[in-house]
């Protein structure tokens, strides 16, 4: 069974589309008009070994919140609709990512219930066009359209190192999750459901 989705939301702010492969060998062509998005899409695709395409355009002349929200939300949707009922998989994963100085930490859970827990410090107002309030947003935006419990948290120096070990150690966390386990018929629950 492929476990893909393409998904596509059109705003009078931006116009994201996202095609997912969760079973893929992390190839990827993204572009979003905001270089450390790219770059750390392309993280979560690599480290991930997802498939992953994203095209976004959106109101960068006002700033960059709107562009990088919409596509966590549509990320999270795709990844949401690659599951479908989310039977066999792990369920939960975790991991941590080196970054030099930096040290990135994720756990999360496909439980259904969209939590997230984060806990940063930045030394910039951004990187690149990143603004680096924005990574919690981000995790939290892809955390609720996800349906997914998520926990963050990193320590470090370099605001780049920090972002980045985040991203690398949500692509790891979000592999081991979404990774079928062979003995398991049903899905990772007591209750019977991932979905309600």
């Amino acid at each position: 069974m492929e476990r893909t989705a393409i998904i596509q939301r059109q705003t009078s702010e931006t116009d994201i589309a996202i095609q997912l492969n969760l079973d893929g060998t992390g190839r990827h062509e993204i572009g979003t008009g905001i270089g450390f998005l790219d770059h750390m899409l392309t993280a979560v695709a690599v480290h991930g070994l997802f498939d992953l395409a994203v095209k976004a355009t959106g109101d960068l002349h006002i700033d960059a919140h709107h562009t990088i929200e919409d596509t966590a939300i549509v990320l999270g949707r795709a990844f949401d609709e690659a599951l479908g009922d989310r039977r066999g998989i792990n369920r939960v994963g975790h991991a941590y990512a080196p970054m030099d100085e930096a040290l990135g930490f994720v756990a999360l859970d496909f439980s259904g219930r969209p939590y997230t827990v984060f806990q940063a410090a930045w030394a910039t107002p951004a990187i690149g066009q990143f603004p680096t309030d924005l990574v919690q947003h981000f995790f939290e935006s892809f955390a609720v359209h996800t349906r997914l419990t998520l926990h963050a948290r990193v320590d470090g120096r370099n605001d780049h190192h920090k972002a980045e070990a985040l991203f690398k150690a949500l692509a790891r966390a979000l592999r081991t999750a979404v990774t079928i386990d062979p003995r398991r018929s049903g899905v990772a629950s007591t209750k019977g459901t991932l979905t309600e």
